[in-house]
């Protein structure tokens, strides 16, 4: 015998539909709603079609998709010779019946910003999530580039031209051999073509079978990070640096350290304790300064001494303004100690999410297992046309045109720099890399002068963002500014020097 006298008669009041919108969905989303906030209890009769078609002014077509789609859900049930009726579901909590049914019946979701702005406010389901509240990244700076946005190359010179039409050519009549399931290593073709690439430009010597592709250079810390490290290890990393690696090493339980940064790159002599090292050599992010041959060889010595491992990041070394570029770190490690990291972001654009892991033979396996947990396997088109790239020629000249264009824009800034401005250092001489870091004499002239420059559209970064927050070195030490030079043509430069020198100096 079915209980059904506690269930209330079916109310139609409320449903108000919109008959500029699909009329089916929104019937639906209204019973569904009602549902789910206990309007429409366990147990109770809906009308049948042809009734309720009739009382709201529908056809039954319209009617019977929405019955259809509830029915599929498991929101009603159908009873053979008695009609259709709400099933018996177990009762939500108030808060989410009402999220949910507020949610349906305006048709928008019911997430808020507010969600996310205090992790320790709620009961949150895991340690990583405990971490993230100390452990993120503020959201990248967007829109058209501006002089000096930090991190942005000469992407208005990249051939998308050439690109489309190699994009057109792998879709027009794609191998099927590529649309399955690839690699989770990454393209062999493009591997096979970035080992030669950093054989002939780098003197690294590596094989295609040691490079794992990734989706940019943060997720080949990420899975340094991820395969390298336990809670409680300890990790040097340079002091000011690239704090979104720091974020990286954090997130796994381990303990950045920062090691301060002089003219010969970071200090090699108090790594004890230290699991791994995570260094900028050929141009240090953000100082600009190279890594001396005799730091080199102490921290190379130091890894092989402690079983230890050194992630290279060499985010940008194409750009050496004297000379070829600097040989890497990695091609004077003798037992396998160093993960090179490189990009394509910095020569083509950040848009492009493609990086690549050079790693110790002993250490491929893992890397490509761990990658395909993460995602399964690689996208094959990014990776198929930059193979493409490279091997036409198209990838060495673009790498030559926007290295002169990078040095015209260099020379640019340093010839307008502003001088005699109080607190503000001189242009130091730039070679190498896409920005450079300017002294200021101390915190509150460093934000004075950020919100001055702000207030004329010029764009940089504050030094001070760029330290450990529990270092020891005096806040007014950590002051400076960050300009990148690379991102807007000759003439923007000329013109954003220009403001700065009368907002400045007014």
């Amino acid at each position: 015998m079915r209980e059904l006298s506690h269930a209330l008669p079916f109310d139609p009041a409320g449903i108000v539909l919109d008959r500029r919108r699909g009329l089916s969905q929104q019937l639906y989303q209204a019973l569904r709603a009602r549902v789910l906030d206990g309007r429409l209890g366990s147990g109770t009769r809906l009308p049948a079609t042809r009734d309720l078609a009739a009382i709201l002014a529908l056809s039954r077509n319209s009617v019977m998709r929405a019955y259809d789609q509830l029915y599929a859900e498991g929101f009603i049930e159908s009873r053979v010779g008695d009609g259709t009726y709400v099933s018996q579901l177990p009762k939500l909590s108030t808060q989410l019946s009402t999220g949910l049914s507020l949610g349906l019946s305006t048709g928008l979701s019911t997430f808020s910003p507010s969600d996310t702005e205090d992790l320790s406010s709620f009961a949150v389901p895991s340690e990583p999530f405990r971490r993230l509240e100390n452990h993120h990244l503020p959201p990248p700076k967007s829109g058209p580039p501006r002089a000096f946005r930090v991190g942005v190359p000469a992407y208005d010179l990249f051939p998308f031209e050439t690109w489309a039409k190699l994009h057109a050519g792998l879709w027009r009549n794609p191998d099927p051999a590529l649309l399955g399931y690839g690699d989770p290593a990454g393209e062999l073709s493009l591997r096979t073509l970035i080992a030669t690439y950093l054989r002939r430009s780098r003197g690294l010597s590596c094989m295609a079978e040691q490079i794992v592709i990734t989706s940019g250079a943060q997720e080949a810390i990420s899975l340094c990070a991820q395969l390298l490290l336990q809670p409680g290890d300890g990790v040097a990393v340079e002091n000011p640096g690239y704090r979104a690696a720091g974020h990286a090493f954090a997130m796994t339980g381990a303990q950045p350290r920062g090691m301060p940064v002089d003219a010969e790159g970071m200090d090699c002599t108090n790594l004890a304790g230290c699991r791994l090292a995570y260094v900028t050599p050929a141009h240090q992010y953000p100082t600009g300064v190279t890594m001396s041959l005799a730091r080199r060889l102490a921290l190379l010595a130091w890894a092989e001494r402690e079983d230890a491992w050194i992630i290279e990041d060499d985010y940008d070394g194409e750009y050496r303004y004297s000379g070829a570029p600097l040989a890497p770190l990695a091609t004077l490690d003798r037992h396998g100690r160093v993960l090179y990291v490189g990009t394509f972001g910095k020569i083509a654009f950040p848009a492009m999410r493609l990086g690549y892991l050079v790693l110790p033979p002993r250490l491929v396996q893992g890397f490509s297992q761990a990658r395909a947990l993460a995602v399964r396997h690689s996208e094959v088109g990014t990776q198929w046309v930059m193979a493409q790239f490279m091997a036409q020629g198209h990838f060495q000249r673009h790498i030559r045109r926007m290295r002169r264009a990078a040095l015209a824009r260099r020379n640019v800034l340093m010839a307008g720099w502003p001088v005699d401005v109080p607190g503000l250092g001189a242009m130091p001489e730039v070679a190498a890399g896409l920005h450079v870091k300017v002294a200021v004499d101390n915190l509150a002239r460093e934000q004075e002068l950020l919100a001055l420059a702000e207030a004329v559209g010029v764009e940089m970064n504050p030094l001070s963002s760029f330290w450990l927050e529990d270092s020891s070195v005096p806040v007014d030490k950590r002051a400076g500014l960050v300009l990148g030079f690379a991102a807007v043509p000759e003439a923007q430069i000329a013109a954003a020097l220009m403001r700065l020198r009368k907002v400045w100096k007014r």
